[in-house]
């Protein structure tokens, strides 16, 4: 039998074999693209509701940034309404004193006025033997009814002035105790509505990342249904050229797969593993900040859980601009160098964010804080508080995450400030 025989042969026996696997093929791949158009659907709703719960949680978290800086200010005016508390106290100590000296001397004058007698005045009026002894006599009792009559009116005004001091000293009391139990409430309920938007933004993202990982299982099979279509549409001469180019692509898929499973999840948790710790003690630099590169405090203690330029995220495309800092929840974040604040406020992806502008082009980013303590257009020294470290932004755990620009690029955190401890 002849070579072209047997081929023709062949392809007679093949043909309805792939006609059938083609109508099969074709029968998934219009299934597999109903689906995707499905999923498409669901995600976007998803997307949709998650974007509502970030709002809500915006606004949550801008409220207790401001909360935390009221209830700041409520613990200076409590520690100065004490300093007022005892200066009333003291100022009545004296008052009461004074009222006790002041009882002393007017029960000295009443019994002297008693010993003399009221008649005492009249005696001398009748008795003229000694006129210019009478004339004396009576203006020194003018005089002492005078001071009786002024002693009167000083007891009499220290009783009132003791009687408003303890007025006061009430009402401080009242009213600071009234304004701490109200702000106390209201961080309790804001704080409880904060942990509701967070599990719900948590439930969003858990049903979005399932239905993408879905979406992208169902997109991987429609392109292998499409990669099968073609293969069979074509010669049986390249049968031996695809079948390479698909082993290859296999052995691709696995790795990225293999890669994948070492990357972070793609919820912008750092990686658990420890890193190294770094510091915000030490002197801070005076001089410009361009010339500052390796002298610079780190903005707390604490320990680098990302660094710069590392995968964000399965993601190999998204990398940290910046780095994260793993620190105690409240914790003061310092300004790494003197500036002007030109934002503070909620951002998304960032949380409560403080971004100041050193001059000539350098900007330092503090973001996922609790609060903030200082507003824009405020002037703020090396080392001075600006912020407490926080969740802000959707993060799982308290961490800082800092970055600095150069004429609005990004530079590495690390070659500015001093080496890690």
């Amino acid at each position: 039998m002849s070579r072209a025989l047997l081929a023709f042969l062949c392809l007679c026996l093949l043909s309805p074999v792939m006609a059938d696997q083609r109508a099969e093929t074709q029968q998934q791949l219009e299934a597999a693209r109903k689906d995707v158009d499905e999923l498409k659907k669901l995600l976007k709703q998803i997307e949709q509701e998650k974007s509502g719960v970030q709002k809500q949680l915006r606004q949550t978290e801008t409220e207790m940034g401001g909360l935390e800086k009221q209830v700041k200010s409520l613990q200076e005016e409590l520690k100065d309404g004490e300093s007022e508390l005892q200066r009333l106290d003291s100022e009545k100590k004296k008052l009461d004193e004074a009222r006790l000296e002041q009882q002393r001397l007017i029960g000295i004058q009443a019994r002297a006025a008693y010993q003399a007698g009221n008649q005492e005045p009249l005696r001398l009026l009748l008795n003229q033997q000694q006129p210019e002894k009478f004339s004396r006599t009576l203006t020194y009792y003018e005089y002492l009814g005078q001071a009786r009559l002024e002693q009167l009116q000083t007891f009499n005004e220290t009783l009132r002035q003791l009687a408003n001091i303890e007025q006061d000293i009430g009402t401080q009391q009242s009213r600071l105790s009234e304004q701490k139990a109200a702000l106390d409430g209201r961080r309790d309920a804001l704080a409880q509505v904060r942990k509701q938007r967070q599990l719900a933004l948590a439930k969003l993202g858990q049903q979005a990342r399932e239905r993408g990982q879905k979406l992208k299982s169902r997109e991987q099979d429609q392109a292998q249904f499409g990669r099968v279509l073609k293969t069979i549409e074509e010669t049986l001469a390249r049968q031996e050229r695809e079948a390479k180019a698909a082993e290859a692509a296999r052995l691709r898929e696995a790795e990225q797969q293999r890669l994948a499973a070492s990357q972070p999840t793609r919820s912008g948790k750092p990686a658990s593993v420890s890193g190294p710790l770094v510091s915000s003690t030490g002197a801070n630099y005076g001089g410009p900040f361009g010339q500052a590169r390796g002298k610079l405090p780190w903005p707390i203690n604490g320990r680098l859980v990302a660094r710069y330029g590392t995968p964000r995220g399965d993601d190999a495309r998204s990398k940290w601009d910046g780095v994260l800092i793993g620190a105690s929840a409240g914790s003061q974040v310092h300004a790494v160098h003197g500036g002007r604040v030109v934002f503070a406020d909620w951002l998304r992806g960032a949380g409560l964010l403080v971004i100041l502008d050193h001059g000539n082009g350098y900007l330092s980013l503090y973001g996922h804080n609790q609060s903030l303590l200082k507003d824009a257009g405020d002037v703020v020294k090396a080392g001075e508080a600006i912020a407490t470290v926080g969740t802000s932004g959707g993060q799982a755990t308290p961490a800082l995450y800092f970055a600095i620009r150069q004429q609005g690029r990004p530079s590495d955190p690390a070659q500015w400030c001093r080496a890690q401890g």
